[in-house]
């Protein structure tokens, strides 16, 4: 498994268990991409194995929607267009697009480290606040260790079982840090210039350590930061932090996963949700809307868009070459858009998140795929079928 699969997996349920912006669709825009491709593309990830799938393209001038599969195994009945669907680490981009307005207002340096924002928190067994900045937070250059992998140990967790009975235990951001403490650090940056550290390694504990210094910085919850400063200026009346809640609003498909050594399909629909790390609910609309405004230049000053554009390289993360990684959000290369897209992804029980957005902001695309597979066959056939209808939906002039 991945590090992006196991970060985001787990960080709701097995812990703890683990209008929008509107373009016209007036008329039919030639950059945008037929249904026709974009339901082939759709179709291609069901026929890897996954129960449900949505897909959605948004231009400035239009929208595309396909879906595929069904929204529950035993109604069959079709994948609501309007789905609700947790969006996991796509999460981090919302986190980390606050914690740069607040670096613009002069509330918040990124070059701070995390003791001075939240002394006495990292450290034992090596592990040393003093020596971690914001921007080794944003950026996953902070060599600690992910609160989620130290939990699951050896993954015999990892069952329907365990699911089951622990997935309405919450766990608190502090517990979370707590957890990741009681190992040493992969690495601790470079006392030089720590802020400047280029070894990467995706870690949830990083963006549990955000969301907690934005509370500290704002003396509000990270969630009403996240709804005042992006969800309700961008009307995304579809996109919520719903901490401590299990549930899912419907409309909604029934999230599969497939657990380790088992060849049937759980419902894990119902889990304890994440937070700062990966805790929003969205659906394709919203979270497309969110990401046309963020390269578009609406959420932030031109100085902070392009810090979060800093990117540094990045390994095991996602089956795709090339990928970097910037201020939670990452770059990959994409020859038929002239060069690369933006995205990150996401992966909770059962539903996992896709997306990509044009440099410009005027195309983003989403999918969200209502399977996850913990291990065997299926899910990097699954994922790549979904990063190849992101770039076909953001590349159409190539098709």
């Amino acid at each position: 498994m991945n590090k992006h699969v196991t970060a985001t997996l787990a960080a709701g349920a097995l812990l703890a268990a683990l209008a929008p912006a509107a373009a016209s669709a007036a008329a039919p825009s030639a950059a945008a991409p037929s249904t026709g491709d974009l339901q082939r593309d759709a179709d291609a990830i069901h026929a890897t194995g996954a129960t449900g799938v949505l897909a959605e393209v948004r231009t400035d001038r239009d929208s595309r929607t396909a879906r595929a599969g069904v929204a529950d195994l035993k109604t069959r009945q079709p994948v609501p267009w309007d789905s609700y669907y947790r969006i996991g680490s796509d999460t981090k981009t919302f986190t980390s697009t606050v914690a740069l307005q607040l670096v613009g207002e002069g509330r918040l340096k990124l070059t701070d480290t995390v003791e001075k924002w939240l002394p006495g928190v990292v450290t034992g067994h090596g592990n040393d606040g003093r020596r971690i900045t914001v921007k080794n937070l944003l950026r996953q250059t902070s060599g600690l260790n992910d609160y989620v992998a130290v939990e699951l140990g050896d993954g015999s967790g990892l069952t329907p079982e365990k699911f089951r009975e622990n997935r309405f235990r919450p766990s608190s951001p502090r517990d979370q840090v707590a957890t990741a403490m009681t190992v040493a650090p992969q690495w601790v940056p470079d006392a030089a210039d720590p802020a400047e550290e280029t070894r990467w390694g995706y870690s949830n504990t990083n963006y549990v350590l955000a969301g907690m210094i934005i509370e500290k910085a704002t003396g509000h919850p990270w969630a009403q930061e996240v709804h005042d400063r992006i969800i309700e200026p961008l009307g995304l009346r579809h996109t919520m932090t719903p901490a401590g809640s299990s549930y899912v609003p419907q409309p909604s498909a029934t999230a599969y996963t497939r657990f380790p050594g088992r060849t049937d399909l759980t419902d894990t629909s119902v889990s304890m949700g994440a937070g700062a790390d990966g805790g929003i609910i969205s659906t394709t609309r919203d979270h497309g809307a969110f990401l046309r405004a963020l390269m578009g230049g609406r959420l932030l000053k031109p100085e902070q868009l392009a810090q979060m554009k800093q990117t540094v390289a990045v390994t095991d993360w996602v089956p795709a070459p090339g990928v970097r990684y910037g201020l939670g959000i990452a770059w990959r290369p994409a020859g038929r858009c002239g060069g690369g897209i933006w995205f990150h992804g996401g992966t909770s029980f059962g539903v996992v998140s896709e997306s990509g957005v044009t440099p410009d902001g005027r195309r983003a695309a989403n999918v969200a795929v209502s399977t996850f597979r913990l291990g065997g066959d299926g899910q990097d056939a699954q994922d790549k079928a979904s990063m190849r209808l992101v770039e076909d939906a953001l590349c159409p002039a190539a098709r």
